[in-house]
């Protein structure tokens, strides 16, 4: 049998999120180890499944460019899982991640993946931060990487092609902040490995696109059994009415003279361009 379903940017995020928590490693480290959840919306579905928590959201993109918080936020950017309970360690990160081993899990959203697999996240300052910089420092006996990614952040070409062409000091113009590109190695777990996962069914892409809300949506076709449809129906039904997931107060976006302008560089809001255009931020 065959079913037609259009997952829409933010309902692939819940199906990431739910497949995610079903991953056996997963399973294990949050049984016997520890697991990390770096902010961002997705992953933010992921501690709301788990832990019954949003988390605070840092830089995202909207119809403005790539811009960050409003402003600060007490909400948990970072948080880390360990014998049922979690804890913030927005201020202990570095300390907390480098007890990571292979047994453990560090779960991130990122900006871009290729159709290699390969990931990378955007940073509006320099390294990342704290999150960004170990994930550039990772070695092979850290902890296994998942990556929560849906297919809007798909682009063309190869990461490690632009990568190094992509730097907050040399750009000139920016709608928002500036980022740099950090790669990301691991797993990457698009709507279509979630499906597979919460579901056993076979997962097609036939087509992407939208409007009125279904921006960037993926149109997928569905094969398997009859309880095997049923079940991914459901499941894309359901998520499709969820909001977006991030503490509310992060949610909204920045504006001139937020808290976080000192360090964007190239924002066209903040005249920190080196264009000269005919007309003004708005």
């Amino acid at each position: 049998m065959k079913a037609q379903l259009t997952i829409s940017v933010n309902c692939g995020k819940r199906l990431i999120a739910k497949a995610v928590l079903s991953i056996p490693e997963v399973k294990y480290a949050l049984k016997y180890g520890k697991v990390i959840l770096k902010g961002g919306t997705t992953v933010s579905c992921i501690a709301e499944e788990l832990l019954g928590i949003k988390l605070r959201i840092s830089g995202r993109v909207t119809r403005r460019g790539t811009v960050c918080s409003f402003k600060e936020s007490n909400a948990p950017h970072t948080v880390i899982i360990e014998n049922n309970t979690w804890q913030n360690i927005d201020d202990s990160f570095f300390e907390m991640a480098l007890k990571l081993r292979s047994k453990d899990v560090f779960i991130t959203g990122v900006n871009a993946i290729d159709m290699e697999g390969n990931a990378a996240m955007m940073a509006g300052i320099p390294g990342g931060g704290d999150p960004g910089m170990f994930i550039v420092g990772l070695k092979d006996k850290g902890p296994r990487i998942i990556i929560a990614a849906g297919l809007e952040k798909l682009i063309p070409g190869k990461i490690s092609d632009i990568i190094d062409r992509v730097s907050r000091k040399d750009c000139d113009f920016s709608m928002g902040l500036a980022v740099e590109l950090i790669p990301v190695h691991g797993q990457v777990i698009t709507e279509i490995e979630a499906l597979k996962i919460i579901t056993g069914a076979c997962v097609t892409v036939i087509g992407c696109g939208g409007i009125d809300g279904a921006e960037g949506s993926t149109i997928v076709l569905v094969e398997g059994e009859e309880h095997t449809l049923n079940k991914a129906i459901n499941e894309v039904i359901e998520y499709s009415s969820k909001p977006v997931s991030g503490e509310e107060q992060s949610l909204r976006e920045c504006r001139p003279a937020s808290p976080g302008c000192l360090h964007h560089l190239s924002c066209f809001y903040l005249h920190k361009n080196n264009l000269t255009l005919n007309r003004e931020a708005k």
